[in-house]
């Protein structure tokens, strides 16, 4: 995978734009359970009141919180408000959302700064619990005695009937306040400051109804106001899932069109050598199924393996920042998760490697079987294909059905793990809420982040299972775009004359297989004039097609050099080379399309009346005109519709199209006639008499009338000459001469 890191450069900015929206995306998220918390904590259980500093509070109400206050902290919470009174400017607004105002006078909040609320928050809670406890102790004499300890050891169930306790205290001199203030304090700091705030919120809570305040509309709109800006981050996210998938396909997808491009290019300038190397069933599955791994785990990889990790430790920081009594569980949870995922990827990585040598043998096996299903037929051996395609499958099936087993663990176990976390934080988090320990939202939120943390983990877990295959298909690319074809073109190449003639020459030319032990030709030597037809005849396997494939440098010479009009074909670079050559192989390859369409692949300009010429000479005519559509004829893939004769006239019609200075015919009348042989080599030399024409053939009858037949035997030239001088000196030449054809015949 590393190693095709570089096709993601075109796709930098998008994949950082991605990575920008998924840090969005995740906050979001994440920004969720904190809200809902609110809704639970403030919202619902504390009736929207958020702070036990009051909006605003009678002046009779102050007047006694701050006799339990410092003088410095009584200083700073009367300047953060303003006493409003009937001879205030804004009495009339007030007295609307303060019905009380007509009463007594009203201290109410100024604008401040969240710091100054955070600030203040747990001095004038402390103070509102303190006058709430003294309230309650005037209203129910029997809890006297269980605030006696805060006031000194002062019994307070002694106080005679209708004392104002609250006057008495503002008499005492500063010192005992101070101890009493104190001792209130002492009692406080068990609590924490979260609790105190806490506690004084239902005190809040009954001054805002003795304000008159509608406390039904103020949690309404709490609720509303934090469920709609829930919303609004949902959408958001929507919104960035939406983008993120977008640009994570456009990715993954222009991703595997490069890749796949690049192996195309690369396997095109592929010489034979490079072919023997990489099977056409395994450059197949390179070009399509490995491409396609990549392309799933790159558009994962964008929408999860970047998000995943964001969502995973800002869940852990988030339960990490509220010091919550049970994030041990989510610690417990992590490490199991890591474990599981270990353990799984450890045992699924090496069948993966073998996954897509399987692959390709079912391709190899399946290609086999439907392109040579006419011979199977003809042999009865279907049983046999059918058993080695089974073979090929059931060993795919149980590599598989092992993966697959193995990684069929991986959501049950998750699932249990996620619900078993959920069970062990209710079951703890109850506790801790019953102790007063935590709020019911705190352990709402807590759960919600546990499950985003666990799902962050299930996303990586996804990852892993395609990751290991993805990375088998990223080297298997990667082995074939870093292989370096063995035949290239020269730093400087030279250009052939404008006036070029077609002569070849081998120059001392041996030639081996790459990996062969052997060279299979030896020292051949022999020049191809322009307007004469040189013929190479043989036994089979004696080197005619190797010494052909030679010229268009589809191998590249072990020793000695081929010359074409006095220059090295090494020296000039392959597409001049084959620019000067018409080409018909071995076996006749035709392309899906139709027949005009295989003759354009030699020239696309080529005119109506070139197409028609080439057709005759190549003995084709009859063929095309016996066709309804004639030129607009289909021809399947591989010209599998038509015959081998018929493949043939049309391959050389192709090579003619072209009008190149050289022809090389390999074996291309194999499949005709005798009679449709002689009449296409005839009208081939009166339309083409100035081109250099190479022919490979066993047929005697078709090299008989050339000005030069080369014999070839074990790679090595044993006759060279006409059919009249090879008969009197060649005796291999004699022998296939004779094999064939009668005396009287050869004469």
């Amino acid at each position: 995978m590393v190693k095709l890191a570089k096709y993601t450069k075109p796709y930098l900015l998008m994949i950082l734009l991605a990575i920008l929206l998924l840090f969005v995306q995740a906050n979001l998220d994440l920004a969720l359970p904190d809200y809902l918390s609110r809704i639970v904590n403030t919202g619902i259980q504390q009736s929207g009141v958020e702070n036990a500093v009051p909006l605003a509070i009678r002046q009779s109400e102050m007047n006694r919180l701050v006799i339990f206050l410092s003088e410095t902290d009584k200083s700073s919470v009367l300047a953060d408000y303003t006493l409003v009174d009937k001879n205030s400017a804004d009495y009339g607004t007030y007295v609307v959302e303060y019905p009380a105002l007509e009463k007594e006078a009203v201290y109410v909040l100024n604008k401040i700064d969240q710091a100054e609320i955070d600030r203040i928050n747990p001095i004038i809670g402390k103070a509102i619990l303190t006058v709430s406890g003294i309230e309650q102790v005037l209203a129910d004499p029997a809890k006297a005695k269980l605030m006696s300890g805060a006031f000194g050891g002062m019994d307070l169930s002694k106080l005679p009937p209708g004392m104002d306790l609250f006057a008495m205290m503002g008499k005492l001199p500063a010192a005992t306040l101070a101890k009493i203030t104190d001792s209130i304090n002492t009692k406080f700091e068990a609590l924490g400051e979260k609790m105190i705030i806490q506690a004084a919120i239902s005190p809040v809570r009954a001054e805002y109804k003795a304000l008159g305040m509608d406390t039904d509309k103020l949690q309404n709109s709490y609720v509303m106001s934090i469920g709609g800006w829930m919303l609004l981050l949902t959408l958001l996210s929507v919104v960035c899932t939406i983008i993120v998938g977008y640009l994570s396909g456009k990715i993954a997808a222009g991703m595997a069109r490069d890749i796949r491009r690049a192996v195309f290019q690369k396997v095109e300038s592929f010489s034979n050598s490079e072919f023997d190397k990489f099977s056409t069933a395994s450059l197949i599955t390179r070009s399509t199924n490995d491409v396609t791994q990549i392309q799933m785990v790159v558009f994962m990889m964008v929408r999860m393996v970047f998000y995943a990790p964001l969502l995973g430790f800002g869940g852990l920081i988030k339960v990490i920042s509220k010091d919550s009594p049970i994030s041990w569980l989510i610690a417990v949870a992590v490490l199991v998760l890591i474990s599981l995922i270990i353990v799984v990827f450890s045992l699924s990585l090496p069948k993966f490697k073998i996954t897509q040598k399987l692959v390709d043998r079912i391709n190899l096996v399946a290609r086999e079987n439907l392109s040579g299903m006419m011979v199977v037929r003809a042999f009865n051996m279907q049983a046999f294909e059918e058993d080695r395609f089974d073979k090929a499958n059931l060993d795919l099936t149980a590599v598989s059905l092992f993966i697959n087993r193995v990684m069929v663990v991986m959501m049950p176990m998750m699932m249990l793990i996620m619900n078993g976390l959920s069970v062990a934080i209710i079951w703890y988090g109850a506790r801790q809420v019953a102790d007063a320990n935590m709020q019911v939202g705190d352990m709402m939120a807590f759960m919600q982040y546990a499950m985003q943390i666990v799902m962050s983990f299930l996303m990586l877990s996804m990852m892993f299972i395609i990751l290991p295959r993805a990375s088998v298909s990223g080297d298997r690319i990667a082995e074939v775009l870093e292989t370096e074809p063995k035949i290239h073109d020269p730093l400087q190449p030279k250009k052939f004359a404008a006036t070029f003639n077609g002569t070849v020459e081998f120059r001392n030319v041996s030639f081996r297989y790459p990996g062969a032990e052997e060279d299979v030709l030896h020292d051949i030597n022999f020049t191809a004039q322009p307007g004469q037809t040189t013929a190479f005849i043989g036994s089979t396997g004696s080197g005619k097609s190797t010494i052909v494939n030679l010229i268009p440098r589809f191998y590249e010479v072990t020793e000695g050099a081929i010359l074409m009009d006095g220059l090295d074909i090494r020296e000039v670079t392959q597409h001049d080379l084959r620019e000067k050559i018409g080409y018909v192989p071995q076996k006749s390859a035709l392309f899906s399309g139709t027949i005009e369409s295989n003759l354009l692949y030699a020239d696309e300009n080529a005119s109506p009346e070139m197409l028609k010429s080439a057709i005759e000479i190549s003995q084709a005519a009859e063929f095309v005109a016996s066709k309804e559509e004639g030129m607009a004829t289909e021809i399947s893939q591989g010209g599998i519709n038509v015959s081998g004769g018929q493949k043939q006239r049309l391959s050389i019609a192709r090579a003619l199209v072209k009008k190149p200075p050289v022809y090389i015919l390999d074996d291309s009348f194999s499949a005709l006639d005798f009679k449709t042989d002689a009449a296409l080599r005839r009208a081939f030399k009166e339309k083409a008499a100035n081109s250099t024409l190479i022919i490979v053939t066993q047929r005697v009858t078709t090299v008989k009338n050339a000005e030069q037949i080369i014999v070839l035997d074990e790679g090595r030239i044993v006759g060279k000459g006409s059919h009249q001088e090879l008969m009197k000196d060649c005796e291999t030449y004699q022998e296939i001469a004779l094999s064939q054809l009668s005396k009287e015949e050869l004469l």
